[in-house]
């Protein structure tokens, strides 16, 4: 008898089991009703959402209580991010403020070094790391692939990291698979998510096909056509690319292998 995935591949952070590897994001969704209907069709448990805008006021006034209703209907969890912050004090500050906001340890940590790229800060976000996690908190950092990096988050006590599969909001997917792979491979034990730049589902399947233990996404569904149909083609996706990381995925090759080899 067959049995869907993810109750054969549960996972966990924080002592807090997960079925759904797709984590998704708040932002940039035309209303609040196609953000509910979006987070409901894509089977996300973990749902993120800018402590930042909520302070300056570029969320509507019910954005939030419809995202806690979303949130506690499909028994989820709310992860603020601390998105728009280019320094450590800052991303401290905004994780604070979320702690007393949505009354949760969780914190997905931005600080950000470039605006163009929005590439993180590999010095200020270890900074903000260590001592957000010496408050209490349960750290997910939005990172690089660079590997030293990631072991240096790692070190100060990151339960979680987020490297990027390409900038945010670009939609180009994973410009370097062989640096994320490599990333896998050298942290075995650490949950790994990636995090910013998937544009379609083929992207986020690959992810997985790498080894990752999920995807976190935004305006890939936020900005598609049809938000709600694209969250569901995304659960698909993530789906699909963890059994094939299961299954194994045949090796490349450089030259041509007959499927069905015949005599000379």
């Amino acid at each position: 008898m067959a049995h869907p995935p993810e109750k054969l591949d549960a996972w966990q952070i924080d002592g807090v089991p997960l079925r759904s590897r797709l984590l998704l994001g708040s932002a940039s969704f035309a209303s609040a009703n196609i953000m509910r209907d979006s987070i409901l069709e894509s089977g996300a448990e973990v749902v993120t959402v800018g402590i930042r805008r909520i302070q300056e006021g570029h969320e509507a006034a019910a954005f939030v209580p419809s995202l806690r209703e979303t949130i506690r209907a499909i028994g989820g969890r709310l992860l603020p991010n601390t998105a728009g912050c280019f320094d450590a004090r800052s991303a401290i500050n905004a994780a604070m403020m979320a702690r007393e906001l949505f009354d949760t340890q969780w914190i997905k940590l931005e600080v950000v070094g470039d605006r163009g790229s929005l590439q993180p800060d590999p010095v200020e976000l270890v900074e903000a790391a260590r001592t957000l996690v010496r408050e209490g908190f349960v750290v997910w950092p939005y990172c690089t692939d660079d590997v030293v990096s990631c072991k240096r988050l790692l070190d100060v006590g990151c339960a979680v990291l987020m490297p990027w599969g390409a900038p945010i909001g670009s939609g180009q997917g994973l410009l370097n698979p062989f640096a994320l792979q490599y990333l896998r491979r050298s942290l075995p034990q650490a949950v790994l998510i990636v995090d910013a730049g998937i544009g379609a589902p083929s992207h986020a399947a690959y992810a997985m096909e790498l080894g990752y233990d999920a995807v976190l996404l935004c305006s890939a569904v936020s900005r598609a056509r049809d938000p709600v149909e694209m969250a569901g083609a995304f659960a698909a996706a993530v789906r699909a690319g963890r059994s094939g990381w299961h299954a194994g995925v045949m090796p490349r090759s450089e030259h041509a292998i007959p499927s069905t080899p015949v005599g000379q």
